[in-house]
């Protein structure tokens, strides 16, 4: 046995790492360990990781997989076995071979904390006619706090948008334990928080992954499947596609267990071929479309957020001429007259305000957040902007221009790098002045302001005499104008919501709900009733979908 054993695997055997002796022996597998760098960064970010084992052939077809699911639902053993099965391990063999490293409780992080890509060359004849792409993701729901399930998102748009990343898929798996025997707010959360990842036409290209299995019909599962409406691949009889794992084969044999690890060991290995064979018939799937809803939700979050903002700043400047033409029609003889007369009004005004530069497991100890600031608007056009290192590579840039910001300014207006905000950002690089992250932050004070203070702010370049006929005619225009800049930025929130609508897979999502009463609220404000129905009525949808709702109470 073992002399077959090390011919078969000699050269595997050589290199890999003996960490568990006995029957079956485990190996802990070397592949070679390179970075996927970001795209939009020109410095490492806690950058993506690719494992390769093999030499890749190009001749070869490949097939790439994502996994994604709960955190302890059994994805790095479902990854090994996946491995094995493509190296065409036997029962017989009395050996199992491990990609993934062991995870070092002791560390900060470990290393599903970020995703991972493996790539599995040289075992084409094999049972599997084709070499093996497996993406690992972060476990959803982990006890690093939910806030972190949003950056998940973040990394794989990395891993998709990256040069040498990935840019076709031919399955999704969504991995379960065969435990699971309710529909539960935890499990609708992470169901919704996984669905809102991908487009819609990646829907026949996801399955359940069902891990720790006996080989019994996972009702519980395939039910909870059914009743949160997972979009996913269904067989003839209607049913989600559905495959069973062990998670056994390295245990250890003995004469009293020896005959059910034999069966767990071939029901896995039934259920692998299954999906192999499901993986045959899978074409390559662009992610262009996933990339897009991505992208859609960031820009949303961060539209909607700046929106808000923006409208607190503009209602402050509206209170502002308002205050001055009720003040000016109390003083119009001495206007008409040219009189000098003071008027008290409200002045909003701006100033930066230092935060706090949240640490991402993800990033590996570096410290990239902050917000990305227009100079020009005085505006945060994207905080928290976790993984962008400058702004142009920040995701609300498009063309290299800001796409939230009042004047679209370009990419060169926009600030990410720490100041020391008493200087303004004026202070020398040598200076010892505390240079942090910064926001703009809208305030008021109350001023004295006389006739001439308001008509050079208002009217500068206009004659006197003009001045004198037209000012309360240009507050009103001042007015219109700033009415126009809010309803231009909420048709944009509105029309990235109606985007997600027709690509996302999953429409009604968290991530898409809890913009929705802020958007109607000033839909109904700014009068459009077609924009405001349509929006209700994606709400009212909403508000009937247990699993939405089940989500976003389990994520409060």
């Amino acid at each position: 046995m073992a002399t077959n054993t090390s011919s078969k695997y000699g050269n595997i055997i050589s290199t890999s790492e003996v960490i568990q002796s006995g029957s079956p022996t485990l190996y802990q597998l070397t592949p070679k360990k390179e970075d996927i760098q970001p795209l939009r960064t020109k410095e490492n970010l806690g950058s993506l990781t690719r494992m390769t084992l093999g030499e890749k052939d190009p001749n070869k077809i490949n097939k790439t997989i994502l996994l994604v699911g709960e955190t302890g639902s059994g994805k790095s053993t479902l990854i090994n076995a996946l491995v094995n099965y493509a190296m065409g391990v036997e029962w017989e063999d009395d050996v199992w071979f491990k990609i993934v490293e062991e995870e070092k409780k002791s560390q900060p992080e470990s290393q599903t904390s970020d995703v991972i890509v493996y790539q599995i060359f040289g075992f084409e004849d094999k049972p599997l006619p084709y070499s093996l792409t497996i993406i690992d993701t972060p476990g959803y729901d982990s006890t690093d706090g939910i806030k972190q399930d949003v950056n998940i998102s973040q990394r794989l748009l990395d891993l998709f948008q990256s040069v040498d990343g990935v840019h076709e898929i031919n399955a999704v798996g969504l991995v379960m334990t065969a435990s699971e025997n309710r529909l539960t707010d935890r499990l609708r959360y992470i169901f919704d928080s996984v669905m809102s990842l991908f487009g819609k036409d990646l829907e026949k290209n996801l399955v359940a992954l069902i891990t720790h299995s006996d080989g019994g019909t996972a009702e519980n599962v395939l039910q909870a499947l059914e009743d949160a409406n997972v979009k996913c691949a269904k067989d003839k009889d209607g049913e989600p596609v559905h495959f069973m794992f062990n998670n056994h084969q390295k245990t250890k044999k003995t004469k009293k267990n020896n005959v059910a690890l034999k069966a767990a060991w071939e029901m896995t290995m039934k259920h692998m071929g299954h999906f192999a064979d499901f993986l045959t018939k899978q074409s390559h799937q662009s992610l262009m479309t996933t990339v897009e809803v991505m992208k859609s939700q960031i820009k949303l979050t961060a539209c909607t957020n700046n929106l808000q903002e923006i409208i607190k700043e503009i209602d402050k400047k509206q209170t502002e001429i308002q205050q001055t033409q009720e003040a000016l029609k109390k003083h119009e003889e001495e206007m008409k007259n040219n009189k000098n007369f003071t008027v008290e009004v409200d002045e909003p005004y701006r100033v930066k305000q230092r935060v706090v530069r949240e640490s991402r497991w993800w990033a590996f100890g570096f410290n990239y957040g902050g917000a990305v600031c227009c100079t020009v608007c005085e505006e945060n056009c994207h905080y928290p902007c976790t993984l962008a290192l400058y702004p142009e590579h920040c995701e609300v840039m498009k063309d290299d221009r800001c796409t939230v910001c009042p004047g679209k300014c370009p990419a060169s207006a926009h600030v990410k790098e720490e100041q020391c905000i008493d200087c303004e950002g004026e202070c020398s690089d040598e200076s010892r002045h505390v240079k942090t992250p910064w926001i703009y932050v809208a305030k008021t004070r109350r001023v004295q302001k006389t006739l001439e203070d308001v008509k050079d702010k208002y009217e500068q370049n206009k004659a006197e005499s003009e001045q004198k006929l037209r000012f309360l005619e240009t507050l009103k225009k001042n007015m219109a104008e700033l009415q126009q800049e809010k309803d231009q930025l909420l048709d944009e929130s509105f029309e990235l919501v109606v985007q997600l609508e027709q690509v996302a897979l999953n429409v009604n999502s968290v991530s898409t709900y809890v913009h929705m009463d802020f958007l109607i609220e000033k839909m109904k404000e700014k009068g459009d009733m077609e924009k405001e129905k349509k929006l209700e009525e994606m709400k009212s949808l909403m508000d009937k979908d247990k699993v939405i709702i089940a989500a976003l109470r389990y994520k409060v």
